[in-house]
């Protein structure tokens, strides 16, 4: 059987050694067997980044991005294997996998510019003789730890930053998939970077809190639900990190009574239930205003949801496959049940699934729960499935509190042909990322991903700007050199007027 083990410099590994299964979510059956390492893992990555870390960042900007170009390169090159990889292990179909990919790559492409991005502003004549100019430099040592549901775009998202900055990164992905972010970092030697500046191990949550807890890692990036988001900022700020952690989501499409509503449909079924659900960036909640938008909108989702072809991951026809383990189906199967219980009108219920051939996969169908209110748990937490539900609103205001009075606040969309309505929307709302006409707003890669409430932790977004403020410190330089003559004895500190 496959084993996959940590990429660290030397191959070290524990004389201890745990394994995690990882499952084929297609037939349920192990596929491979991951390495699960420990504080010895961790240390040895620790020293050979610390290592490697002055001499990349002494490279200067251009040649870090060469590397980088190189890597772009090498991915696009490597574009199908590194889908069917990811997908074997992940359960999203192809065009999902290369999705994923190349969502991170344009992140890559974003850092291809860092000599201009890493530049510092410049006062000349702040004073007598005196110019003041600031530098970005890097942290030293960063790590990222990684969700299962986007094991290459979100691992790009925070290493092409860190080590575009002229940071050393050790990244812990996700148990669950752990193969691509293997590959990514043989590629990425492949393209020229030193042994020693990406690293990856594996874990589960004792090799987490020995990233949280090393003093040798100055800044930690996280992506997972919100309750383990929170403990990673909370333990890694109180060890003396920089830390962003990114929580969950419960995403709302508002559809307003002039929306294009086969637009809308089409877009909500594909963010609801693509990639199976398990994006924190999907729709799960629709909010029709009004009673006649509500009927139109929910015959129509029907009608859609009808059509979809759920399938093995490999199916070029498949509009979504399974999802990642037995134990997601599960939770993902108790949500809709305690939906029932908690009386919403179930319209499609996606329990009990079974694909011939397949019997044994992690598959979900696709579920429509309609009456949906804010009381029920069901509405509050993150179910991270295809789970749509339908949450009616009588009019605009009531519509735009939904998502602004919800415990998380990261994507929201307005369905809508009213300028000034979306207009308001967009004003008004508490979430840190807004879709007009737009299912998913993600972000392109240079602006930044973030968002508000229990969503995010930490005073810095992912990827663009943002990202390489989290990923660097600035450092302020006052200068001065006299020309000898003996009105140039005193320094003068420049103030204001």
């Amino acid at each position: 059987m496959r084993l996959i083990d940590h990429f660290v410099v030397g191959g070290v590994r524990s004389p201890s050694v745990r394994h995690g299964d990882i499952f084929d979510p297609n037939t349920g059956q192990i596929q491979a067997r991951v390495v699960l390492g420990d504080q010895a893992v961790l240390d040895a990555a620790v020293t050979a980044a610390q290592a490697a870390q002055p001499a990349w960042a002494a490279m200067n900007a251009q040649r870090r991005a060469r590397v980088l170009f190189r890597f772009k390169d090498l991915i696009e090159q490597n574009m199908q294997s590194l889908a069917e990889l990811l997908s074997s292990e992940h359960g999203k179909v192809i065009d999902d996998a290369k999705g994923d990919i190349q969502r991170g790559l344009e992140v890559v492409e974003f850092c291809c510019g860092i000599p201009q991005a890493l530049k510092g502003e410049y006062s000349h004549g702040a004073g007598p003789g005196i110019d003041v100019y600031s530098m970005r430099q890097p942290l030293g040592v960063g790590a990222g730890i990684t969700p299962f549901n986007f094991p290459a775009m979100i691992p790009l998202w925070m290493f092409a930053p860190a080590v575009a900055a002229g940071n050393t990164f050790i990244l812990k992905p996700s148990e669950r998939d752990p193969s691509v972010p293997n590959r990514l970092a043989e590629l990425f030697l492949e393209a020229g970077a030193p042994e020693g500046v990406l690293q990856v191990v594996h874990g589960d949550k004792e090799m987490v809190d020995a990233i949280l807890d090393h003093p040798g890692i100055a800044a930690v990036s996280f992506v997972g639900s919100s309750d383990i988001a929170q403990y990673v900022y909370s333990r890694g700020v109180a060890a003396g990190k920089r830390v962003q952690a990114m929580g969950g989501a419960k995403n709302h499409a508002i559809v307003m009574p002039d929306a294009d509503m086969d637009q809308a449909v089409a877009d909500i079924i594909g963010a609801a239930y693509g990639s199976a659900g398990e994006r924190c960036m999907a729709l799960p909640v629709a909010v029709p205003i009004g009673e006649k938008t509500a009927e139109i909108l929910r015959e129509k989702l029907v009608s859609a949801i009808a059509t979809l072809n759920v399938g093995i991951s490999s199916d070029p026809q498949a509009q979504y496959g399974p999802v990642v383990t037995a134990i997601h189906k599960r939770r993902v199967e108790d949500w809709i049940q305690t939906g029932v219980d908690e009386g919403a009108e179930l319209v499609v219920d996606g329990r009990g699934f079974s694909l011939q051939g397949y019997e044994d996969g992690f598959f979900v169908g696709p579920t429509l729960f309609d009456r949906v209110t804010t009381e029920m748990s069901a509405y509050r937490e993150e179910i991270f499935g295809p789970v749509l539900q339908i949450v009616r609103a009588k009019d605009f205001e009531e519509a735009l509190e939904l998502p602004t009075r919800h415990q998380y606040g990261n994507g929201v969309a307005i369905f809508t042909r009213n300028g000034h309505a979306a207009r308001e929307f967009a004003a008004r709302v508490q979430v840190g990322m807004v879709g007009i006409n737009v299912p998913i707003p993600v972000p392109v890669s240079y602006h930044s991903f973030g968002g508000w409430k229990r969503s995010a932790f930490g005073d810095h977004n992912q990827y663009g700007m943002e990202g390489l403020r989290f990923w660097t410190k600035t450092k302020l330089v006052t200068q001065r050199w006299p020309d000898g003559g003996a009105g140039d004895s005193a320094f003068i500190i420049p103030t204001m007027g």
